[in-house]
């Protein structure tokens, strides 16, 4: 079963059983993949979902942080709910262990020797971490890696 319709599954549950929060959050993911379907005239893959997910995860981590800094709780707790729905759908998240060993092979790959590479690690990277890591981290962890 694809992620997409594994999601799709997901909604018909929530909305069976009446999970007004859960459903309003699987409906969000459900519009944006199919908003990025419609933008691209193509049908997403599951790699492809998972990047809409990690973005919509991105943005709503930006919003707590705003909403937090606002003082406003309400919109905090409802934004951190939605993160939580939809971090289900991401695959386990890599340690940083294997997270350093991917970029040492990857920077090895590509031969990589400084600040300047940094694009084109991160590109061979991205497929392979993508929703498994985040990649702000990542690209800190690749920053430093370059620089030493």
């Amino acid at each position: 079963m694809s992620l997409k319709a594994r999601i799709t599954e997901d909604m018909k549950v929530a909305m069976r059983a009446k999970d007004a929060d859960r459903l309003k959050a699987i409906r969000l993911l459900l519009a944006a993949i199919k908003q990025r379907e419609v933008d691209e005239r193509i049908e997403l893959s599951d790699a492809d979902v998972l990047a809409v997910i990690d973005k919509m995860l991105k943005q709503r981590r930006e919003s707590i942080a705003q909403f937090d800094k606002a003082g406003r709780d309400d919109l905090s707790r409802a934004e951190q709910a939605e993160v939580v729905v939809l971090q289900a759908y991401l695959p386990a998240a890599l340690g940083d262990d294997e997270i350093a060993a991917l970029i040492a092979e990857t920077v090895a790959a590509t031969g990589a020797t400084g600040p300047k590479d940094m694009g084109a690690v991160m590109n061979a990277l991205r497929p392979r971490l993508a929703g498994r890591a985040d990649m702000a981290r990542v690209s800190q962890l690749v920053k430093a890696r370059l620089a030493g």
